[in-house]
């Protein structure tokens, strides 16, 4: 891919927060048309059912995984280069950040790209909860809460100061990430037949996972085309979601891929939703609810900046390259998830019955 063009007519920043925007507006907008959720399916999976929930979230994180593991093979994108992989991984907090994200995400009634999308469609109760979820990461970041992440993740890290490649700590040939996803793209497919899930769902839950793959494929050209350090990296909503809050909050605010991507989600999803017409005010129906979301929106805003990534970001993003402490992430969130609509959903609804 030849940047040249691009980049002789815009500056390298600019151009940065454009590729964010173009890969948030077709995130938006797929994962509004498909309603891609890791809550709903962990939730529904919890129940003991494999609907449709479980088969759109598998889905998208197989397409994620081929079409990545495709880029690859044609030389389009390199994962040794990705920030997540270059950079020291901690198993203690993809342990303890992933339970603390899956539990929050219930909670909110939605990880942090799914209250996003719902923001934009005018749900008020995602627009409080993502916004504590942006305030909160902030504070994991760079704040006052930076001195106990920091804490918690140093307890147990990846050795020589990088990540973990999934396929190679097992031993698997590269092919084998190919392989996988084909796999898991069948078991959706399947599932989505015996769910008689139709096939503009299937199209649009298959491009959430297109837009991860245009996030890596993007990023990772510009670095190699651009004069400054490019940082290589695609679609998630931790940092960037505090990324972009003090991008409007500063006086000297910089460009980059991560400040084009949570606009660009929020108009793909805007624009989604206005053309269904289905653009609906909504609020808190109480107190009780008010509580609980923005309760979640804590754990989760922590819980991702202490995983290294969201529900996206660990579980699609960093998945479809095979980072291993995204992959135990994935894991906890789900664990995490389950565990809770249990004691609080399920445990709930019998004592009220």
């Amino acid at each position: 891919m030849d940047l040249t063009y691009l980049l002789d007519r815009l500056p390298e920043p600019i151009l940065a927060a454009l590729f964010g925007l173009l890969v948030g507006a077709v995130f938006g907008f797929s994962a509004e048309r498909s309603s891609f959720c890791l809550r709903a399916a962990t939730v529904e999976f919890a129940r003991g059912r494999m609907g449709s929930r479980v088969a759109v979230w598998l889905l998208t994180f197989s397409t994620a995984v081929i079409w990545v593991q495709g880029a690859q093979w044609l030389g389009l994108f390199r994962s040794a280069d990705a920030r997540m992989m270059a950079v020291t991984g901690s198993w203690s907090g993809a342990v303890i950040g992933g339970l603390m994200f899956g539990a929050g995400m219930v909670l909110a009634r939605g990880c942090s790209g799914r209250l996003l999308v719902l923001a934009a469609t005018g749900n008020l109760r995602s627009v409080v909860s993502g916004l504590i979820f942006a305030v909160v990461a902030q504070m994991a970041l760079h704040g006052w809460l930076a001195p106990v992440r920091q804490w918690l993740a140093g307890l147990w890290v990846t050795p020589g100061g990088a990540n973990v490649n999934l396929l190679t700590l097992l031993g698997l040939p590269q092919g084998a990430g190919m392989g996988l996803g084909v796999a898991l793209a069948v078991l959706a497919l399947v599932l989505a037949a015996r769910n008689a899930i139709g096939w503009r769902v299937l199209v649009f839950g298959s491009g959430v996972g297109f837009a991860v793959a245009m996030g890596w494929v993007l990023t990772w050209n510009l670095s190699q085309a651009a004069f400054d350090p490019v940082s290589v990296t695609s679609a998630t909503f931790s940092g960037p979601s505090a990324s972009t809050l003090m991008f409007f909050l500063t006086e000297n605010p910089v460009l980059d891929f991560d400040i084009g991507l949570v606009p660009g989600v929020a108009l793909g999803a805007l624009v989604s939703a206005g053309l269904k017409r289905s653009l609906k005010f909504q609020g808190f129906d109480g107190e009780s609810q008010m509580r609980r979301s923005m309760f979640g929106a804590v754990l989760m805003g922590f819980g991702a900046m202490l995983a290294g990534g969201c529900a996206i970001g660990a579980g699609v993003t960093g998945g479809s390259i095979f980072v291993a402490t995204a992959w135990l992430a994935l894991l906890c969130m789900w664990i995490g998830a389950m565990i809770t609509d249990w004691l609080v959903d399920q445990q709930g609804a019998r004592v009220t019955a």
